[in-house]
């Protein structure tokens, strides 16, 4: 099980991760996109990222917005595996 983070962890390193807040025990961002295919595009990016990071995140589809959650539900909140992953995401290419 990983270690929680702090809530000064937490807030640091939100700094560096545009868009992204804390919700809870949770690290969310709505990002939005030009077309639907565009947001498909990018969750197939953040399946693959999440699979390759054994962390998988909660994401809902609204048309071309994509809100992904990320929380290590194991460990019962916000762990480094959500920081590394929100920066995966953020590498990820945003559009065609």
């Amino acid at each position: 099980m990983a270690e929680l983070l702090s809530d000064i962890a937490i807030q640091r390193d939100l700094g560096g991760l545009a868009g992204w807040s804390r919700k809870g025990e949770a690290l969310t961002k709505t990002y939005q996109f030009r077309r639907f295919m565009d947001a498909i595009a990018f969750v197939n990016r953040a399946a693959e990222a999440g699979e390759s990071a054994d962390h998988h995140p909660d994401i809902d589809i609204r048309y071309t917005k994509v809100t992904v959650m990320l929380s290590t539900h194991d460990s019962g909140g916000i762990t480094q595996k959500d920081i590394d992953l929100a920066k995966a995401l953020e590498a990820a290419p945003q559009g065609e």
